[in-house]
């Protein structure tokens, strides 16, 4: 009898597969098994906030199977994710396939490699409901909060809305934001620059200071003018020069939040997108076996904390010191400190093993792979190593009792700017050789005009760097409020910025005056706190709930007493669309798939069309259906291949009145290495193509790279090629076979 793994993820799945021997079998959950109904709220908020569970729809099959493995199975280990969603999921596996908590064995480990998963195969633990109770609370939270708020919101705004204990808040920072910006008066100033000589002949500039030690802000023209007189016909003197080194520190290893915000401001990636590259990379990527094969490449990448271990931090020193000089290594071993506010439960985010260079294993990732990968990797080396060197000048230079003043830099020692290269340390020019005393041969620019610039909208980077300052949500939410507010049609995105639509001011109003504590910043923050107290045992689930519940139900029943749909000023934007079915002139909105115009006269009239953003109707072309060969096996009517958001798939010819379907087993021809099944290629819930048996779940073999029917000349495994990359290798890892190949995949398999 085998021993048992279960994780989330198929590609989690498989990288550890490789490291365990053939006394485990290692099955994915695919996420959650169980959840809150959709249909209903499901907490029962007058018994003690117990949470009603049902089975997630679709995961039938799996669960069924799932629990065959369990009864068979010497051991069952649970290895989701090590955090309080991970450890929710784990609970929740063990409710449903009917493990008893005191017999969980719970395995945690914050990278996927050899050494982590076997050490921690050898240290399972309990459940800790601590940790469940608080994810359980936020949950609960959450839902309380959607299910009785966006009722409220129906009425009072439009139907098919949403509230949110988060998203409000963020939509609240994005509406104040915009209104900052829109009563902002610009002011005026001006500045005065001149250029000077040096005795070398280099030229340089510097910006007029004040009187003495005294800045002076120069409001209109008037006083520039006045100043520009008191100095025609002077001398330009040195009146001070300052010389220094000075040191400039490298930044710490990364958390969630400076990721998202360094990856977006680098590389223009949406928050979304950067955690599922580095999912990607967490849980496991083939590079090849002279790098040891499927390999997680860096550490858990949801954390808020700047420790590092010890391991790490030796390995960082000597690869520092086999690259460069010792003086690239700083004289002690650099130790960072998380923010009081930080759970601290993992590492921060850094590569598994320094010694793999992200130009070393280029060849095996996608171009966002090795983008991600490259920064994390710098960025980890880079912060320890020695501080840079910069050689700083300050020079003042008088005419008359006005003062100039201009600065310089140059890089004395490069220390981690070898690596990884701060941008802000080159904004200062150099400067040429000047003394005290010097007399400057000088040119004065003409005046400028200026006016202060209102706050900048928030783009996806700066908002998690609000999010994350006020204390609202939590690393591994930052990319679901944004997609959340966005698709919800509270926010839109014009460019890069993060802009409130007119139906996210109104709802921020009617939230603001109705339910200040929900959409406060302190109060959203102080709730995470709350979390925080449930996971170290500090609170009770119940007990937050209710102190919670009991204000907020109040206030819900304040409100639907007092607010009226007719006080409220419903956005509509307006069409040139006429409604085929009542003539009149249709509106424009936003709904989960998309905007779309909808007749004003709902819900006499239900009339709706997919539009653009420039609200022209989306016409959807028709393709004739083409001729199955087979009959539709309920009504004898022939079936058609018709396509659908997933490919394409067997239909009944007779829809509407028969929606008998069929799918369309999409095979490659080539045939499975572990039970000789058809291949199919299939298409993730991102969209992204994988391949996998016909004979799912009985057989695992899942892989995105593509399988081939050639063999490798070596030991007679199946071929695999690269996506993306002309290259094939041996699907057998302890193989090191590869070879160019002349067929390409340039789309990357999206």
């Amino acid at each position: 009898m085998a021993n048992l793994v279960i994780v989330e993820s198929p590609s989690k799945a498989a990288t550890i597969k490789n490291y365990l021997g053939s006394n485990y079998k290692v099955m994915a959950s695919y996420g959650h098994v169980r959840d809150l109904p959709k249909s209903a709220l499901g907490v029962d908020v007058d018994g003690g906030f117990e949470a009603h569970y049902i089975n997630i729809r679709g995961k039938g099959d799996l669960i069924k199977e799932l629990r065959k493995e369990v009864k068979n199975a010497n051991k069952v280990f649970l290895a989701t994710d090590a955090d309080r969603e991970g450890e929710a999921i784990s609970w929740h596996l063990a409710a449903t396939l009917g493990i008893p908590l005191e017999q969980t064995r719970r395995v945690t480990f914050n990278e996927i490699t050899k050494n982590a998963i076997k050490d921690a195969i050898k240290k399972p633990r309990e459940i800790d409901m601590e940790l469940v109770n608080s994810q359980q609370a936020r949950r609960i939270l959450d839902r309380i909060v959607g299910y009785k708020l966006s009722p409220f919101l129906w009425k009072v705004v439009r139907s098919g809305l949403s509230a949110g204990r988060v998203q409000s808040v963020a939509t609240r920072i994005i509406v104040e934001r915009e209104a900052q910006i829109n009563a902002f008066i610009p002011e005026e100033y001006w500045t005065i620059s001149a250029s000077h000589t040096a005795q070398d002949g280099k030229t340089f500039r510097s910006k007029y200071y004040g009187k003495g030690a005294n800045k002076a802000d120069i409001h209109t023209k008037a006083e520039a003018e006045a100043i520009l007189k008191e100095l025609y016909g002077k001398d330009f003197v040195v009146s001070d020069l300052k010389r220094s080194i000075k040191k400039k520190n490298p930044l710490p290893p990364f958390t969630t939040s400076s990721m998202q915000q360094e990856a977006y401001k680098k590389f223009g990636f949406q928050a979304q997108r950067i955690m599922r590259i580095a999912q990607e990379l967490y849980e496991g990527v083939s590079i090849g076996s002279e790098n040891g094969g499927m390999t997680g490449l860096i550490t858990y990448m949801r954390t808020d904390s700047l420790r590092i271990a010890d391991e790490a931090r030796d390995a960082a020193k000597q690869f520092i010191l086999s690259q460069y000089a010792d003086e690239y290594y700083p004289a002690a071993p650099r130790v960072y400190k998380s923010k009081g506010s930080a759970q601290d439960a993992h590492e921060a985010i850094r590569p598994t093993n320094v010694f793999i260079t992200p130009d070393s294993i280029k060849k095996y990732l996608s171009n966002d792979q090795y983008k991600l990968y490259k920064l994390i990797w710098e960025r980890f080396v880079a912060s320890q190593m020695a501080s840079a060197e910069l050689d700083t000048v300050n020079v003042d230079i008088a005419c008359g009792e006005h003062i100039f003043k201009a600065s310089g830099s140059t890089v004395h020692f490069k220390g981690y700017l070898t690596i990884y290269d701060d941008v802000s340390s080159e904004k200062e020019p150099t400067l040429p050789e000047v003394n005290t005393n010097d007399t400057l041969p000088t040119e004065i620019l003409a005046p400028e005009q200026h006016f202060t610039e209102p706050p900048a909208r928030f783009n996806e980077g700066s908002l998690i760097k609000f999010l994350e300052e006020k204390g609202i949500g939590r690393p591994s939410t930052y990319a679901q409020i944004i997609t959340t507010i966005v698709s919800r049609g509270y926010v839109k995105r014009d460019a890069k910025a993060l802009v409130p639509t007119e139906l996210g001011e109104v709802t921020t109003k009617i939230m603001i005056e109705n339910f200040p504590e929900i959409i406060d910043y302190k109060f959203t923050a102080d709730m995470e706190d709350s979390l925080d107290s449930i996971a170290d045992g500090k609170d009770s689930m119940e007990g937050v709930l209710s102190k919670f519940y009991g204000s907020f139900k109040d206030r819900l029943d304040v409100a639907e007493g007092s607010v009226k749909r007719s006080e409220i000023a419903v956005p509509t934007e307006e069409t040139d669309i006429i409604c085929e079915k009542c003539g009149s002139r249709m509106i424009a909105k936003s709904g989960r798939f998309g905007r779309f115009a909808a007749c004003p006269n709902y819900p006499e009239c239900k009339n709706t069309i997919r539009i653009d953003k420039n609200n022209a109707p989306i016409v959807k072309q028709t393709v004739e259906a083409k001729p199955a060969g087979i009959t539709c096996e309920k009504c004898g009517n022939p079936m058609v291949i018709r396509n659908g958001a997933y490919g394409n798939f067997y239909a009944c010819s007779d829809y509407p009145k028969c929606k008998h379907t069929l799918p369309i087993k999409n095979e490659i021809g080539v045939k499975c290495p572990l039970c000789s099944g058809e291949i199919l290629s299939r298409r993730s819930k991102s969209k992204a193509l994988f391949y996998s048996c016909e004979n799912y779940p009985k057989c695992t073999f899942s892989s995105w790279d593509i399988p081939t029917s050639e063999k490798c000349p070596d030991c007679s495994s199946m071929l695999m090629r690269k996506k993306g990359k002309g290259l094939l290798v041996c699907s057998n890892e302890k193989c090191s076979f590869k070879k160019e190949s002349d067929v390409r995949d340039e789309n990357n398999g999206n």
